[in-house]
């Protein structure tokens, strides 16, 4: 298995990098990494319009966390990272240190991270919705020096159930009111003899881009998470990808509904965001009202939504008429397929573009650009085939990433329009190895490249596109006959009784899986297997793909970052 390596100890601890320090020097030669790190390119924004708003938090963030709601300059944001970065250290955060979070997202999380960094510590992303079984594991893997957290979320007191994870051994800090005894409040001012003390330490530190900065969790959506470290370089290389394709500018208002836990948050605002300015609206949980309240308040410009909002908005004429619209320019979609007829219906009857995501948290962030593919149904369900020969991308990624689909029977490279195999990659955006001891396959062929586990075809005019078939696990196998069970949600979502849908295998004596529907029906409607397989019979789809199980349901279920849980799924059948 590749690993994470070390650096030299620094005061007791190691200072982790996260790639070999020859390939790390053959991306900054080649300039496939940038030479500043993320803090430096904060301060670049902070220089550059000290006075512009940056980031405003959740407009309930009162009835999430009792704490008032804020807008912050840069300047501003930078004062919140000095004071919150003075807490840590003067309580023994140094370089090298990891802190587990557990925030929601806001202005606190955001300067969190942005305040370990600065410290050269390392910050281990939890969602909120994670409990002491996840959160001690993640603090035992990570050696965990500490813990941030908020003192309240909702109903639950997130400072109590994190000093009983520690079991008042571990330092606890949290953000807002109700910090009991033996937590430590952090985000206020602080004396200015203590900002000045580490600024200096800050100021006397030695950093590379290839130190780590994160250690984010896989979903876990069909075996234990595993820990993916990532250091300056390849987070910004990601995050450069995602800024070549959506091109925020100083101008721009980004609204982020997705938990800033892994790539999903990180490259799809956070750090796109940074490298181009603008103003970061939070927002967590997905709340409707809220969510739409937010995008006429602040005139957002940019944001993202999972495929069955954007449905069910187009769907829904009295929702959408309630929502003011008429700022969006993009909506960024993914985790799941989507309908061809419902993006290009938001470009043509909302003058809203709609950009294909895919990404994994160890490997490249695919998006599909407008300016690369323009008409909105091909954008729908294909990806940029970063190694289609003689095709020139908007991102630059594109060119520093190799790109190739392997048979995953025989082993063979595909090179056939139409052929299917696992997506593999290699590049200054692709991770460098699992957090030791989390996981026990090597993610690497011979090669080098990472072994996606994700399914695609490869289409288009001389095979400049991947379409997305399934995850190379939940390939449902029918007497010998493979169904990717995205291929059948993605047909099914356009039927006018369905909300949501997920497709899984059930055991079967002879054929060994059949295929189940397992749907929630849109409002008022009644949904039968029948009209199911008429609809799918309608698009001729070969019949050994056709469901022969249908249950209904009132939600699925769903990791944080909006992934199905199929085992869940599959555990009800």
């Amino acid at each position: 298995m590749v690993e994470t390596s070390s650096a030299t100890p620094v005061a007791g601890r190691r200072v982790e990098t996260c790639h070999p320090e020859e390939t790390a020097r053959g991306y900054l030669e080649r300039g496939w990494w940038q030479p500043e790190t993320i803090p430096e390119v904060f301060a670049q924004r902070v220089a550059a319009a000290p006075d512009a708003a940056a980031i405003s938090d959740p407009a309930n963030l009162a009835e999430l966390t009792g704490a008032r709601p804020r807008t912050l300059s840069w300047r501003e944001l930078d004062d919140q990272v000095i004071d919150i970065a003075a807490v840590l250290w003067r309580t023994g955060i140094r370089q090298g240190s990891t802190v587990a979070v557990q925030v929601p997202n806001s202005i606190a999380l955001t300067a969190t991270y942005l305040a370990l960094w600065r410290l050269g510590a390392v910050a281990t992303p939890m969602p909120v919705s994670y409990r002491r079984h996840e959160v001690s594991g993640i603090v035992a893997a990570t050696a965990a020096e500490a813990l941030i957290t908020v003192g309240v979320l909702g109903d639950r007191e997130l400072a109590g159930e994190a000093l009983a994870v520690g079991e008042g051994t571990l330092p606890v800090f949290a953000f807002g009111p109700r910090v009991p005894d033996g937590v430590e409040s952090i985000g206020y001012p602080v004396d200015i003899a203590v900002r000045e003390s580490v600024q200096e330490y800050i100021s006397g530190l030695s950093v590379t881009v290839n130190d780590r900065v994160t250690v984010c969790w896989t979903s876990g959506t069909e075996a234990a998470p595993k820990g993916v470290p990532r250091c300056h370089g390849d987070w910004l290389a990601v995050a450069g990808g995602v800024q070549d394709g959506l091109g925020f500018t100083p101008e721009s208002v980004v609204l982020n509904p997705f938990p800033m836990v892994n790539m999903a948050g990180f490259a799809g605002s956070f750090l796109p965001w940074l490298l181009g300015g603008g103003h970061l609206v939070q927002h967590q949980p997905l709340d409707l009202p809220v969510f739409f309240r937010q995008i006429a308040d602040h005139r957002v410009t940019h944001t993202t939504m999972p495929p069955a909002l954007l449905t069910m908005l187009l769907r829904n004429d009295e929702l959408r008429a309630k929502a003011d619209l008429s700022s969006l320019r993009t909506v960024g979609s993914g985790g799941a397929p989507l309908p061809p007829p419902v993006v290009a219906r938001w470009q043509e009857a909302l003058g809203i573009q709609v950009v294909n995501f895919f990404g994994s948290n160890e490997g490249v962030s695919l998006l599909g650009a407008p300016a690369d593919i323009p008409d909105p149904a091909v954008r729908a369900q294909h990806l940029p085939h970063y190694g289609a020969a003689g095709v020139r991308w908007t991102t630059r990624l594109a060119e520093r990433t190799a790109v190739k689909l392997v048979d995953v029977v025989s082993g063979e490279t595909v090179t056939e329009i139409g052929g299917r195999g696992e997506l593999r990659m290699r590049g200054p955006a692709v991770f460098g190895g699992y957090l030791p001891g989390t996981a026990t396959a090597d993610p690497f062929d011979d090669e080098g490249y990472l072994c996606s586990g994700d399914v695609f075809e490869l289409c288009g005019d001389g095979g400049r596109y991947l379409r997305f078939v399934d995850r190379v696990k939940e390939i449902i196998i029918r007497g010998g006959m493979n169904i990717a069970p995205a291929e059948i949600e993605g047909l099914l979502s356009d039927h006018p009784a369905v909300a949501e849908v997920a497709v899984v295998g059930y055991p079967d004596a002879v054929l060994g899986e059949k295929c189940c529907a397992v749907v929630v029906p849109a409002a008022g409607a009644a949904v039968t297997l029948e009209d199911l397989v008429a609809h799918l019979k309608a698009r001729e789809v070969a019949s050994f793909k056709l469901p022969e199980r249908l249950e209904l349901t009132d939600t699925l279920p769903r990791n944080p970052v909006g992934k199905l849980l199929r085992r869940e799924i599959r555990a009800r059948l």
